[in-house]
């Protein structure tokens, strides 16, 4: 598991104004340090250059460089206020930390900085003779890399921010959590699936909010740090739990020092995907949910979240023990019975009347279960009888006998004698 400030530094790395500065940064590295590189070149390599020719060519640069730059900050938050009006507030995150939006807007960015400053450096006579020569050839470099940014920048437009680039996202995002806790079950501690220990002792947060990241090697540290013995700690709040004081954050057996167990958990005002797979799937529902209000009745947008949902929840059948690194760290199951409410509960509710909807919610379930009947079979059962009561009274007969028709199928699959869902 990642520490706590490696975590905040990838968090950080992720926004676009990070990204910018350091190509902001590369720019007037390029401006001050061609006077450093032309004294090591052979003299005359690059040949006399005109002033006039160089200094054009900046000041081309730079006016259109400001003006791309600016248009393109108005396409990207247009991007950004369609997703969050037409799939959900909680996408634009992910739409934010986009790589290829990032790289191309400081592309343009780092362009224009290079160019005002060059002209600015150039007009005041920074650079002698020799330099400029080397400078129009990195302007001609620039140049040639803000070419390249704008034909990937308008074949990135044509799925940007759009609906299906959006799902794509959240999925990705969904199954990047999942497949971590995939190869780490318990986070890399011991399984621990009951009551706290009757002698441990409740670590509470010291603020209200979503616990975004545990730093196990920090409570690894904490609890090796408590004595000859050491101590033992148990996980009460996985990331994505809401901690507030009456809710302990894990539960001490030792004296380990209970300020660097609490400062272990990082607290968010709101939930992220980063080791919080259940967040995305309930993201995921949610965009359905959206997609089926009155308002928008687009019950292909639910078909669609319910097959990605059967593809993020299938690598759940791949789960291993997980290596034991922190050996006095016992950490709780995630429970693939909440993963399932969070993702087809809300579905199953707000598609109640809409026989499609509900039989691509049974037929999903219906795959889980085919793909591993005894993990999948009793949670996608409850899952599927509960649908089943909610769209009773809302579809017409026959409509409700195909979609009971399906949910016999998961029965008939699943039995009382297919095992039980574990982790």
């Amino acid at each position: 598991m990642k520490s706590a400030w490696w975590w905040a530094l990838e968090r950080q790395l992720q926004k676009l104004w990070v990204v910018q500065i350091l190509y902001a940064a590369l720019a007037v590295a390029t401006v001050l340090g061609t006077p450093l590189i032309t004294p090591v070149l052979p003299p005359g390599l690059l040949g006399r250059i005109d002033d006039g020719a160089v200094d054009a060519t900046l000041t081309i640069l730079a006016s259109s460089m400001l003006s791309v730059t600016t248009f393109s900050l108005g396409i990207m938050l247009t991007a950004f206020s369609g997703a969050s009006s037409s799939v959900t507030p909680r996408a634009t995150d992910l739409l934010q930390q986009d790589r290829t939006t990032q790289r191309v807007l400081s592309t343009f960015l780092g362009a224009f900085i290079f160019s005002f400053l060059a002209l600015i450096a150039l007009r005041a006579g920074f650079f002698g003779e020799n330099d400029k020569g080397l400078l129009f050839l990195v302007t001609l470099v620039v140049a040639a890399l803000v070419v390249v940014s704008m034909l990937r920048w308008i074949a990135h437009l044509t799925r940007f921010g759009r609906r299906g680039d959006t799902h794509e996202k959240l999925e990705a995002a969904t199954l990047a959590a999942l497949a971590e806790r995939v190869e780490q079950p318990y986070l890399g501690g011991h399984p621990h699936n009951g009551p706290p220990p009757a002698d441990g002792v409740a670590i509470a947060p010291a603020s209200i909010g979503y616990v975004a990241h545990v730093d196990m090697g920090a409570l690894q540290a904490a609890a090796a740090a408590a004595g000859a013995d050491g101590a033992q700690v148990y996980l009460a709040a996985l990331p994505g739990a809401f901690a507030h004081p009456g809710a302990p954050l894990c539960w001490c057996v030792g004296k380990a020092d209970a300020d660097r167990l609490r400062a272990a958990f990082t607290i968010a005002p709101t939930r992220t995907f980063d080791q919080d797979p259940r967040f995305g799937l309930s993201v995921l529902s949610e965009v359905a949910e959206r997609a089926l209000s009155p308002a928008i009745n687009d019950p292909g947008t639910a078909i669609d979240i319910l097959g990605r949902m059967v593809r993020v929840l299938a690598v759940w059948q791949d789960r291993k023990g997980g290596e034991l690194r922190y050996p006095a760290l016992w950490v709780p199951p995630l429970d693939l019975s909440d993963m399932l409410e969070d993702a087809f509960a809300p579905i199953a509710r707000d598609g109640a009347g809409i026989v499609a909807v509900q039989l691509r919610l049974q037929k999903s379930l219906l795959a889980l279960v085919q793909i591993d009947a005894a993990l999948f079979g009793p949670a996608a059962l409850r899952q599927s009888q509960q649908a089943l009561e909610r769209s009773a009274g809302a579809l017409l007969p026959f409509e409700q006998d195909r979609v009971r028709g399906v949910a016999e199928a998961i029965a008939a699959l699943t039995g009382p004698s297919r095992g039980q869902p574990g982790i």
